[in-house]
């Protein structure tokens, strides 16, 4: 018998996602599972692999997430979304808006008429220690990069992000594929970070490229959405509720948050949509 999988993507950030049932009948290490299935060539293809877990006591569903080079993320942004799409279309949770667990904490999606997914994305992370991010101070930290000083913003949405602001003539994305690998790795992140070169168009609206811990360049990443925006709320540059343009698509954050009060939720609406399902051959 063969492994079903469906697939799935919110802005181009696409995931495997596997039934509970199904994860049942692996043997080897999920790790290993999410390499070869994640693998665009020898596998379905995919920026992660997603599992629910119906064994929960603190929330109504829980999942397993793996990127693609089999490591563990404590949140991605636009998995949640998928992932919620596909449990209230599965009947593994019965309401709209319902609590997921994950390694970031208890997040709460709701599924919208429109079909798109609200999430909270629960409160930012400031705190250079729970980042985690080593300097003592993480607004305007400057940052030596090869032939570049970068300033920019530690932020956490439950996983680690550096948020960097550039001018309106640089290329994000060439910014985010030459120097994302290397910011991703520097000291100042123990966990590695993910890497978000942003420009701002106007004061509710910004274009985002992002080197994703794990993954590498993604057409989309939801938490770093909701990071870059935080960030730019406390640096004065955007208003609370923005437009986020990234290469697969446009997500909206808003936040409620300044800097005399961040202690405010950031909610992501966006996409969710299926690509297939299908049966693989049980080679795993």
């Amino acid at each position: 018998m063969g492994i079903k999988v469906t697939k799935m993507q919110g802005c181009g950030n696409d995931f495997v996602i596997l039934d509970y049932d199904e994860f049942k009948k692996i043997n080897i290490k999920m790790s290993e599972v999410a390499k070869r299935l994640c693998d665009r060539h020898f596998g379905v293809g995919a920026d992660g692999l997603i599992i629910p877990n119906t064994n929960v006591d603190n929330a109504d569903i829980g999942w397993y997430f793996y990127n693609s080079d089999g490591t563990t993320a404590q949140m991605c942004g636009n998995g949640i979304r998928c992932f919620s799409k596909y449990v209230y279309d599965k009947g593994l949770v019965q309401k709209p808006e319902f609590t997921v667990s994950t390694l970031a904490g208890i997040i709460k999606p709701r599924l919208l008429e429109n079909g798109r997914v609200m999430v909270n994305m629960s409160k930012p992370i400031l705190e250079p220690d729970k980042i985690p991010f080593v300097p003592a101070n993480n607004l305007k930290y400057k940052m030596s990069v090869k032939n570049m000083i970068f300033e920019g913003n530690a932020v956490s949405m439950g996983n680690p992000h550096f948020i960097i602001f550039v001018s309106p003539e640089d290329d994000t994305l060439a910014f985010a594929k030459e120097y994302g690998p290397i910011i991703e790795t520097s000291c100042e992140f123990p966990e590695k970070t993910n890497v978000e070169f942003v420009k701002i168009k106007s004061y509710r609206k910004i274009e985002l490229r992002v080197w994703e811990r794990g993954c590498g360049i993604t057409l989309a990443c939801g938490t770093g959405a909701s990071a870059a925006v935080v960030a730019g709320v406390l640096n004065g540059y955007i208003e609370n509720s923005v437009d986020v343009e990234l290469l697969g698509g446009v997500v909206h954050i808003d936040w409620a948050g300044s800097i005399n009060n961040p202690n405010q939720d950031v909610y992501m609406t966006g996409p969710a949509e299926y690509v297939f399902e299908a049966e693989l051959e049980p080679k795993i």
